[in-house]
């Protein structure tokens, strides 16, 4: 009840993130539910489609968690820990946030589903939805009762174990992650070009490319802050710089994800002109994909208003000092250059090499 009623008290940003959490969940949960009935029309084949499905739902965990982040509601307080709010509480009312939000959107896409094959009322669109959902086949409540409830399970699971109050310990290097995250993505293409362009193994390949871009990104972040403010910089440079190394652990993690997700898209495209599409999901593979874009992205964004937030005192510091504002907003604009100035040519060549292993 205490995690509902935060809830409801927050302000419009933080439900507008929350509904970005049950939007995401609603997509995933009717591709999961698409999955279902397609193995059941067509069996061979349905446990790779399955694992294909499972990619969005990473994507979905993943935005869940952000939002989770930035929640005021999962933010530890003084005085919090008097009325049996300590850190421990606070983990269970973002995970509870979390799970509220994913159930939503798990129950919108049951009932989108269910009105499209006309189980509910009537055949919208002359009946194009039954055909491609498979209406003449028999739906089974209680296996996509199962499917529904993972998303919420693995989101708030996922939240939990984010928000977990951990000991302090000492802070790694952003760069400390760049060998093993070269390391993964190197495997990932090994996997990849053993599968072929629809093999078993493809998705796992993409995981372990996506996971070692993730685990590289704080590194290439930290390593953009430096370029910026190299060769003899100015006020503007030397600001922008330094906090892009600051948010670099927090900001590289989903900008490595967005980087594979515009990697794979690269690819696609690339496999399309080379060798037919590739369609993993059928005619619910390109919705699939911008769901995983749109996922990574909104995760980035969201971590970015966390690292605005926590840059609130400096910023207050610096105006009280009278920086101009513009000074402020043209730093912004420098480290939003820097960042797409080396991930625009990761993802191209990352593609390169994708393309290749699984062309070759």
């Amino acid at each position: 009840m205490l995690a509902l009623r935060l809830a409801r008290g927050s302000r419009p940003a933080v439900q507008l993130r929350r509904l970005l959490v049950a939007a995401a969940s609603a997509g995933t949960g009717f591709l999961l539910l698409y999955v279902l009935t397609e193995a059941m029309d067509r069996p061979a084949g349905s446990l790779l489609r399955l694992l294909w499905a499972l990619v969005p739902l990473a994507a979905t965990v993943q935005l869940a968690v952000a939002v989770a982040r930035t929640d005021p509601a999962t933010r530890p307080r003084e005085g919090l820990d008097a009325v049996g709010l300590g850190p421990v509480r606070l983990t269970l009312v973002g995970a509870v946030s979390t799970a509220v939000a994913a159930t939503l959107g798990s129950l919108l896409a049951l009932a989108a589903f269910l009105h499209l094959r006309g189980d509910l009322a009537g055949l919208p669109f002359d009946g194009a939805g039954a055909r491609l959902l498979h209406a003449d086949q028999p739906f089974p409540v209680a296996a996509a009762l199962t499917l529904l409830a993972l998303i919420p399970l693995t989101a708030s699971a996922a939240t939990a174990l984010a928000l977990r109050p951990r000991p302090p310990m000492t802070a790694l290097s952003p760069q400390a992650g760049v060998p093993w995250g070269v390391a993964l993505a190197a495997c990932g293409l090994t996997v990849e070009a053993y599968a072929g362009p629809r093999g078993a193994a493809l998705p796992a390949g993409w995981v372990l490319i996506a996971t070692g871009l993730a685990l590289a990104g704080p590194g290439l972040a930290y390593a953009c802050g430096t370029l910026v403010q190299s060769a003899r910089p100015g006020a503007l440079r030397l600001l922008a710089g330094r906090a892009l190394q600051e948010e670099a652990p927090r900001l590289g993690r989903p900008l490595g994800v967005l980087c594979a997700v515009g990697a794979a898209a690269l690819t696609a495209v690339a496999l399309r002109e080379q060798g037919g599409p590739l369609t993993p999901l059928g005619p619910l593979t390109a919705p699939a994909g911008a769901l995983v874009a749109l996922c990574a992205a909104a995760t980035l964004l969201t971590s970015a208003a966390e690292s605005r937030r926590s840059r609130s005192a400096a910023r207050a510091a610096l105006l009280d000092l009278g920086t101009p504002g513009t000074v402020l907003r043209t730093a912004v604009t420098l480290r939003a250059g820097a960042l797409i100035a080396v991930c625009l040519p990761l993802s191209w060549g990352v593609a390169q090499l994708t393309s290749m292993a699984l062309t070759r």
